[in-house]
């Protein structure tokens, strides 16, 4: 008969104080609210759009953040911006606000729209 196996790899985890899926969840909200407050703190940053087919968000529990994407390669951010202002230099703008805090993660910027 076999003896039932156990990964004794999470348990050890949780002892030795590592992030278990609680802790990613709550620093994948963390995240995304920041980035979200770093770009609508942009002066030309209208508002956060989900993008053309509602792909550009961070579902979290209970709640979406419409216009953040976090991807473990990659962030993306969606955007209405302020007529004014050239579009790249607005998305540099973008890029440059949220660049510390995605840890080296390229940023796609998709402007979706002007006011």
């Amino acid at each position: 008969m076999n003896e039932p196996t156990h990964d004794t790899t999470d348990l050890a985890d949780e002892v030795a104080g590592a992030a278990g899926p609680a802790d990613e969840v709550a620093g994948a909200t963390d995240l995304a609210d920041e980035v979200a407050g770093a770009v609508r703190r942009c002066p030309d940053v209208a508002e956060l759009s989900s993008g053309p087919f509602e792909t550009v968000a961070t579902y979290l529990p209970g709640r979406k953040i419409s216009g953040v994407a976090l991807r473990d390669d990659v962030v993306e951010v969606s955007i209405v911006v302020r007529q004014g202002r050239p579009l790249p230099e607005i998305a540099d703008e973008v890029r440059a606000a949220i660049a510390p805090l995605v840890g080296g993660r390229p940023v796609n910027v998709h402007i979706g729209g002007m006011q």
